[in-house]
């Protein structure tokens, strides 16, 4: 029958197509019974996916076509939210009133709603629920005489869950419990649940760390078939493994990571040749070789799509027994890998390449902050070891990538980055993290590794998981010129209304060193989409490349495992016609769920470093501090202190005057006093509270 399902929907969009009965495309489209039997599940599944619609009049059609949005719904705490919809900047419209029992991630079908005049927003409501994508939810429990209620963690969640008494398994009021939906709302009453696990009380660690787990769908134990796998896989090389494989034990190569890293999944080696050229090589663990496609173990690696790092704790992709061990690049142990073998000129560019299965034997286990004071301090003019010679070689080629990179318009970010200090899982420190050149060498070489390999396999036209990073929309850059204004600030935008990475990198150079610069690149980042995994290399805004990949990190991304995979094929001539197309339909499947998984494993570290945050500063109630001004909103504003701790003064607390939110230049100002607050001053303020809980934290202003 081909491709039925096509067919069946390029017939519904044509333009004189008018909606049909199932039973009036079985008669079209089938010619027998046992096309019509196969006709009625491909419908069946159409509908499911949301990629047609039956009307209350059991006709079919495509829902575009029908003043139809689907996609996911996202809620913020204040009960609204929005669909995916294309056109619209954030999505359709959705009111709380409108979500008929919709939850935060589900996928949905929302019919739009009558606009009042033309400027108003598109909005909408939900009319059905395709895919339910939680049913489980962690939340504080409240008893009564004869049943309880759970109230979620998550804030987007907000109804409560009604739970009979004898489906409560003892939970009494204040227990953190995991409560499953049995019964989900219509919009006109409560979802209805059991409790299935009583966590313990808020405020213990490990009751919380738990709780933010089960919140993002993170489990931190394998299943037992997986564990079993893991058993047979060998703890060393064995020596049939290294047939055809280029051997480079011999060679000065070694990993530079950080002093807490666990697993070690890149390495590198570097030398020069009589003509100048740079050999260098990026040697990536081989964690294909011990992952089978579509093992426990893969199948699992997928489903979990990346390691989640909260803190002080890591929630791996792959057991340890993988990720610590055989396939962790560690010193003086033979390890298999997958290397990219460069040659580099002198302007940076790679003029011959080769991918190839390898064993290496690291020689050292190097530290950013040991590498980057041995570069810093240096008598370059000395005696020098093999080692730090080349070190020194490594840094001179890192010069020359970056010059590169930022010649073509790579936008660089550079925001503090939070380094939380714990011991016996008490934080004792928050700090700001230092990025040094040793940092920057190995980001550099992984980059230039990313788009080698990206052209190679774009240019074989193979399936393949690419990162790619799309152009800033039009309104998205107006609305940034517009905040950016107030600091005399301007991002050019061509006559097409298109913006090129390089006028943003100018941008950045504007604001560096001023007291606007967190700010600004704050919110240019905002401005900017989100990079994602693509089977579709569709290039990278942010770094200015025509090809990006993610190949350095398999351990702990599954898209690099993935692509991992189809190199070795492609070595080995596995590719057939037939497993090239099957490749498609998986390279697709995994970009898509990758992004996911990654989404929301940034979303559980940000919650679980918001929460250390906020344990942190606990103790220094009362206490005074100087911070920047870093965002002003109608109801207070933000206040960033120099350690990253970020904390509001609410508006009502200004008592020294009634204060004016000037939103077109985002500041607010005294009615009587004239006093100014706006982004980037500093300040000096008070801590007056810290709700753990809730992971807030709140300022007033110190006495002037």
């Amino acid at each position: 029958m081909g491709n039925i399902r096509e067919e069946i929907i390029g017939f519904m969009r044509e333009n004189g197509y008018l909606p049909m009965t199932e039973k009036q495309l079985l008669k079209r489209f089938g010619n027998n019974e046992e096309d019509k039997k196969i006709l009625r599940e491909v419908i069946s599944d159409l509908e499911k996916e949301g990629l047609i619609y039956k009307t209350h009049r059991n006709t079919l059609g495509v829902p575009e076509k029908m003043g139809l949005v689907v996609g996911n719904l996202s809620v913020n705490s204040r009960g609204y939210g929005f669909v995916d919809a294309p056109g619209e900047e954030k999505g359709l419209y959705i009111s709380s009133g409108s979500m008929k029992g919709a939850l935060n991630g589900d996928k949905v079908v929302a019919r739009l709603k009558p606009r009042r005049s033309r400027n108003d927003k598109s909005e909408g409501e939900v009319i059905k629920i395709l895919e339910r994508r939680q049913s489980r939810i962690v939340g504080v429990y409240e008893a009564s005489k004869r049943y309880g209620f759970v109230v979620a963690e998550d804030r987007r969640i907000t109804s409560d869950i009604f739970v009979a008494r004898e489906d409560s398994m003892g939970a009494v009021t204040g227990d953190l419990v995991e409560c499953e939906i049995t019964e989900f709302s219509n919009g006109k009453r409560s979802h209805e649940g059991r409790v299935v696990a009583v966590l313990g009380r808020k405020g213990d660690f490990q009751v919380d760390y738990i709780s933010i787990l089960k919140q993002h769908h993170i489990n931190d134990e394998f299943p037992k078939k997986v564990l079993k796998q893991v058993e047979k896989i060998p703890s060393e090389v064995r020596e049939n493994e290294l047939v055809d494989r280029l051997d480079l034990r011999d060679e000065l190569i070694y990993t530079i990571d950080g002093s807490d890293s666990r697993d070690f999944d890149d390495a590198i080696s570097i030398s020069k040749d009589d003509r100048g050229n740079y050999d260098l090589g990026v040697h990536i663990a081989d964690v294909a070789h011990y992952v089978g496609e579509n093992t426990p173990l893969d199948k699992e690696a997928r489903s979990r799509g990346t390691s989640v790092y909260l803190v002080d704790k890591v929630v791996p992709m792959l057991p340890k027994e993988l990720s610590n061990g055989i396939c962790s690049l560690n010193p003086n142990v033979d390890r298999l890998s997958l290397s990219c073998l460069m040659k580099i000129d002198k302007r940076g560019e790679v003029i011959e390449h080769r991918i190839v299965e390898s064993v290496i034997n690291s020689k050292h286990r190097l530290v950013y902050e040991e590498v980057s004071h041995l570069l810093e301090t240096i008598d370059r003019q000395g005696e020098l070891s093999e080692l730090e010679a080349n070190l020194i070689l490594a840094e001179e080629l890192q010069n020359i990538l970056f010059k590169k990179r930022n010649a073509r318009g790579a936008i660089e970010f550079d925001f503090p980055e939070s380094k939380i200090i714990v011991e016996n899982e008490a934080v004792i420190d928050v700090q700001v993290r230092e990025r040094k050149v040793a940092n920057e060498m190995i980001e550099e070489f992984m980059l230039i590794a990313n788009e080698t390999v990206a052209k190679e396999y774009f240019e074989k036209k193979l399936p393949f998981v690419y990162r790619v990073h799309e152009s800033p929309d039009e309104d998205k850059m107006k609305d940034f010129n517009t905040f950016a204004s107030n600091f005399g600030i301007h991002a050019s935008v061509d006559v097409k209304g298109e913006v090129h990475p390089k006028d943003l990198q100018t941008v950045l150079a504007e604001v560096k060193g001023k007291e606007s610069e967190d700010v600004i690149s704050k919110v240019l980042l905002r401005s900017m989409k989100q990079a994602r995994y693509s089977p579709s290399n569709d290039g990278h805004f942010g770094l200015a490349a025509r090809f990006y990949t993610h190949f350095t990190s398999p351990i702990r991304r599954y898209p690099d495992l993935q692509i991992h995979r189809i190199i070795k094929m492609d070595l080995h001539n596995y590719l057939s016609t037939k497993k090239i197309e099957q490749l498609r339909s998986v390279v697709e499947a995994a970009s898509i769920l990758s992004s996911e998984r990654e989404r929301n494993a940034e979303d559980a570290e940000r919650s679980f470093e918001e929460l250390r945050k906020a344990q942190y500063m606990e103790r220094f109630i009362g206490h005074t501090f100087e911070g920047k001004i870093t965002s002003i909103t109608n109801f207070g504003m933000f206040v960033t202190l120099p350690n990253t701790v970020e904390g509001l003064i609410r508006l009502n607390t200004l008592a020294n005057d009634y204060y004016t939110y000037d939103e077109e230049h985002l500041q607010l100002i005294g009615e009587h006093t004239g006093k100014v607050y706006k982004i980037g001053m500093r300040v000096e303020v008070v801590l007056d509270y810290v709700k753990v809980d809730e992971r807030e934290i709140g300022f007033s202003l110190s006495e002037e």
